[in-house]
This record gives C-alpha cells, sequence and structure tokens, in this order.
C-alpha cells in the first residue's frame, strides 16, 4: 500500500516511490546523493533512466554532465512538449527494461518553470502521470526543484501530487494526492480555501481521460465549502465524468450532505 513520506537521503526511495527532491541553494549539477542513487541501479538490477529537462539555455546546470552511469539512458525533453509525449517516453523505456530483465526503472528528472500560462496546469498533468506510472509499474521516481527558481505557491502545489517529499521545502502542503491503483486516487489532508484551486487541477487531471474516477478520503482529515466546491466543477467542467469518493469519515460525509451536495444529477457521488 502507497502511503506518504518524509525521506532523509536517496537510501530511503523504494520501488514505487513518487518522490519530490527539494534540492539546496548551492546544488551543483549532480549533487552526490543524487549520483549515488543513480548509480545503486547496477547494484540492484534497475535500468537508469535521465529526462532532461534543463536544454542549454535555461541557466541551471543539467543533469547530463558527463557524470552519469555509463549505461543510462538520456531523454531529452528540454523542448517544451505536452505531457502525454513526456510519459510515453517514461513508459516505453519501462518496457524495454522487462524485456531486457532489469528488476526495474529508476527515473530522475529535474523541473525548470516554464513561461506559458496553461504550465503550471501541464505541471500537475506531468506529477500525476508519473505518479500513476511509479504505482503501476514500481518504478522509482525522483523530480528535483530547485527552490530559488519556483514561486513558493507552486512549489506547494507541486508537492500535493507526490507521496513523498525530501530536502528543504518551502511549505507543507495542506493535502496530498496520489495513485493508490487503477484510475484510484488517495487524498490526504486538508482541502481548504488555500488549496481548494491545487485540488481542482489536480482532480481535473485525473479525470481527463478517465470516465470514472475513485477518491479515497480514508485520510483525509477536513474538506471546507471551497473544497466541495473545487471538487464537484472539477467533474463539471469535463461532461461525462464521474468521481466515485469513498472512505471520508462522519464529518467530511455530514458536511457534504449539509451542503446540498446529494442530488441524482451530481458527476460526484459520496458512498456511504
Amino acid at each position: 500500500m502507497r502511503a506518504t513520506r518524509e525521506l532523509a537521503t536517496f537510501d530511503e526511495v523504494e520501488l514505487g516511490d513518487h518522490v519530490c527532491w527539494h534540492m539546496g541553494a548551492a546544488a551543483t549539477a549532480l549533487p552526490e546523493g543524487a549520483r549515488a542513487y543513480l548509480a545503486d541501479g547496477a547494484l540492484y538490477g534497475d535500468k537508469v533512466v535521465v529526462v532532461d529537462t534543463i536544454g542549454s539555455t535555461s541557466g541551471a546546470p543539467p543533469f547530463n554532465d558527463g557524470l552519469l552511469p555509463s549505461a543510462a539512458v538520456v531523454l531529452d525533453c528540454s523542448q517544451p512538449t505536452d505531457t502525454g509525449s513526456v510519459l510515453a517516453a517514461v513508459r516505453r523505456e519501462a518496457r524495454n527494461a522487462a524485456r531486457e530483465g532489469f528488476r526495474a526503472v529508476r527515473v530522475l528528472t529535474e523541473r525548470v518553470p516554464r513561461t506559458s500560462l496553461a504550465a503550471a496546469e501541464e505541471l500537475l498533468a506531468q506529477e500525476l502521470g508519473l505518479d500513476e506510472f511509479a504505482a503501476e509499474s514500481g518504478a522509482m521516481v525522483v523530480c528535483a526543484f530547485r527552490p530559488l527558481q519556483w514561486d513558493p505557491s507552486t512549489l506547494e502545489n507541486v508537492v500535493s501530487v507526490h507521496p513523498q517529499a525530501m530536502g528543504t521545502r518551502a511549505a507543507h502542503p495542506s493535502f496530498r494526492m496520489y495513485c493508490t491503483g487503477t484510475d484510484m486516487w488517495s487524498v490526504d489532508g486538508v482541502i481548504d480555501s488555500q488549496c481548494a484551486l491545487a485540488f481542482n487541477t489536480a482532480v481535473r487531471t485525473a479525470i481527463r481521460n478517465t470516465a470514472t474516477v475513485t477518491l479515497r478520503f480514508d485520510r483525509l482529515e477536513m474538506i471546507d465549502a471551497a473544497g466541495m466546491q473545487a471538487l464537484v466543477e472539477a467533474a463539471r467542467r469535463l461532461p461525462g465524468r464521474r468521481i466515485v469518493v469513498e472512505g471520508a469519515n462522519e464529518t467530511v460525509r455530514l458536511c457534504w450532505q449539509l451542503a446540498g451536495y446529494t442530488g441524482a444529477d451530481l458527476p460526484v457521488v459520496m458512498a456511504a
């Protein structure tokens, strides 16, 4: 069963983990810990895949600095591209790894900010896709961020769609949403007005290509009016979609009922 964890070192990364790594301000192109994480691929029989999203014009030193393991596969995703292309490339390498006899895929990528208006939502879409990939395949995926390059609120939203986190973080996320099965996502923590927009974006992303999605609220402590509205609006934005909420505690179910979200025509169903 996947669960949220705070990691102290790369040694704690396990199969199926999707880690948000906040690098230190003085991080080099490829810090020693990350280099050891990749080098351990040979020790454990994992295929090493580096997703290069940096390019030569970003001002940040790329991970592909000549110090990667010789057998590492580097995927050039430095040019802006759609979510499907990045995920398709990673999944292709996972299929190749299975045929080649590797235990699993060990992925490392550094994220850099994009300037387009849709960039923040596209980033969440890619991270949710990578999380689903890690859950399904048992791959280890580490996504690196240099905090000084990012807006703190964006970083908090990014952490919310990673079940594991490591390094210095600007803020602890109010909630976390991560894959726990086919078309199933667990939601932990608290969803309120401050994170309602991020939650809405994450849910809309999760139901983009799926008619019915299950959200597990077993570990959700509270969801306020803004959070409930964000959930309903996410489903309504994409006609024909249905969201089934399971495992909500008595307080959440009572608030849902008192808010009037129990109509038969509602695309969100709160299961008993």
